[in-house]
């Protein structure tokens, strides 16, 4: 008798536990739409599919673990096989009640409509990137900046001005790379394409200078897409760090240009993006402040090279693994040497214009591998999308990998394939390697400069052999093989040298 009441009593107790953690787990899964959804009274019903995941950490979680994985797009997926291909899904992310938009339509409506959103970065974001730089500032603080700060980065005399320090740096770096053996390829590169907005911005060309930066960078980026966790040890902790050391430079650097400028010490040279930012002054005759202008050089800065140093990474990459396309981009750079007349040195605005095949492959690299996972917008007003409300002030993510990715727009899309240009303009929002509308990325055609120039010397004269070619892909916080291409810069048979 005692023993079958024994038994009972563990069934009793095990039932009642299996109840709680039930409960339990509901309540857990439930806490973000208590205090999220319930208080929007009835718009919570016309809000988009999907779900607010787990108190505080929301869907964070899943999103690390799958770009920590070796498939990032599951975190999408699995938002398509619960809810459908809506498009448009709820979430919490970053901290915030979100809204993921993942196809053209949505994605181009969320970024051009500024009466709609406006930036939406998360405050940990714009504690590391600066409050005072283009993510954090007013829409019109925004055009007047951008309008000023375009003008170095952009137009043929700026481009055309530039042509030959990138070449010269770039042909010795490869040069130097291939006497080096074994390298971190990516390193390399990112160190040397950092140089080159140096220089564009600063004027300077100070390697210690450029090589501690650049470190502080790296560091800088991991936190960008972390969890805001401000504990010793976490990646965020580390980049706030690093943005300190950054801004302790760079004050360093504009008091000495104010030095300069004030006992007229400043050398005979061009006009570069830190005279522009400490002449620049608003209708009231007020001009920026240090915390200003080091706000804007820093975020430039880290734009101005990560995107260029890993895209010309990858089309090397990709190019290797397709011997065919590499030969057709070859002899298109081959055949504009031969069209040269002789006297020419170097390359010039006209040619880089005439690489049609270059700029398609490059194209394709950018879709590939979408080097920006997401941007974020910020609804000013409840927003109809798709017969679905986006709440005033919840957060939206524009996610290009989706719309990259998406085999509707482009067949087999994992599949690096140049000739998909050929003849095709995509559909707006459909292609968005630099963003879009007001604030489309403003250095894009810098960039591509520089990626051309360094493509047209590496495809005449090297080739690249990874040391594992195998490597797998880290995702976060940008795309990249994770021993950062280990591999050896080789001279080609041929060398127009």
């Amino acid at each position: 008798m005692e023993l079958v009441f024994s038994v009972s009593n563990w069934v009793v107790v095990l039932f009642w536990f299996l109840g709680s953690v039930v409960v339990l787990r509901w309540l857990l899964k439930n806490v973000n739409w208590w205090l999220y959804e319930t208080k929007l009274g009835e718009k919570q019903f016309f809000l988009p599919p999907g779900d607010l995941g787990w108190p505080f950490l929301g869907n964070m979680w899943s999103f690390l673990r799958a770009f920590k994985s070796s498939d990032p797009d599951s975190f999408i997926s699995s938002f398509v096989s619960r809810f459908g291909r809506t498009g448009i899904y709820k979430a919490f992310m970053f901290g915030n009640p979100s809204v993921i938009v993942t196809t053209p339509e949505t994605c181009k409506r969320v970024l051009t409509d500024d009466d709609a959103f406006k930036p939406g970065w998360p405050r940990s974001t714009v504690e590391l990137i600066g409050k005072k730089s283009f993510i954090g500032i007013s829409f019109e603080e925004h055009k007047r900046l951008r309008r000023l700060t375009a003008a170095p980065v952009n137009g043929h005399e700026a481009l055309s001005l530039y042509i030959p320090y990138i070449e010269e740096n770039v042909v010795a770096s490869l040069e130097k790379w291939s006497n080096m053996g074994q390298i971190e390829f990516l390193t390399e590169l990112r160190k040397l394409t950092f140089r080159i907005i140096m220089y564009i911005f600063l004027s300077s060309e100070s390697e210690p200078v450029m090589e501690a930066l650049e470190r502080e960078y790296t560091v800088l980026n991991y936190g960008v897409r972390a969890m805001a966790i401000n504990i010793p040890g976490f990646a965020y902790h580390k980049a706030l760090k690093a943005r300190r050391k950054l801004v302790a430079v760079f004050q360093s650097i504009v008091e000495e240009r104010r030095f300069q400028r004030k006992d007229n010490l400043v050398p005979t040279k061009k006009k570069d993006m830190m005279d522009a930012l400490l002449d620049v002054e608003d209708e009231s005759g007020r001009k920026l402040t240090d915390e200003e202008i080091i706000d804007v050089l820093l975020m430039y800065l880290n734009a101005g090279h990560e995107s260029s140093g890993h895209t010309m990474m990858w089309t090397t990459i990709f190019l290797e693994q397709r011997p065919d396309i590499l030969q057709k981009a070859k002899e298109e750079q081959e055949g504009i040497v031969k069209k040269r007349p002789p006297t020419q040195k170097g390359l010039t605005l006209k040619e880089i214009r005439e690489m049609k095949y270059l700029s398609d492959v490059i194209d394709e690299t950018l879709r590939v591998i979408t080097f920006s996972l997401t941007v974020f917008r910020e609804a000013r007003r409840d927003v109809n999308i798709s017969g679905y409300t986006i709440p005033k002030g919840w957060k939206v993510l524009v996610w290009f990998r989706s719309v990259h990715l998406d085999p509707e727009i482009y067949p087999n899309p994992s599949e690096f394939n140049p000739s998909r240009w050929n003849g095709y303009t995509p559909k707006a929002g459909s292609f968005l390697p630099f963003g879009a509308g007001s604030r489309l990325c403003p250095g894009n055609d810098l960039a591509k400069l520089e990626i051309s120039i360094f493509l047209h010397y590496f495809l005449l004269n090297y080739r690249v052999k990874q040391a594992n070619p195998g490597s797998q892909v880290m995702y976060l916080p940008h795309c990249r093989p994770k021993d950062n291409c280990l591999a050896k810069i080789e001279k080609s048979a041929s060398s127009y040298i």
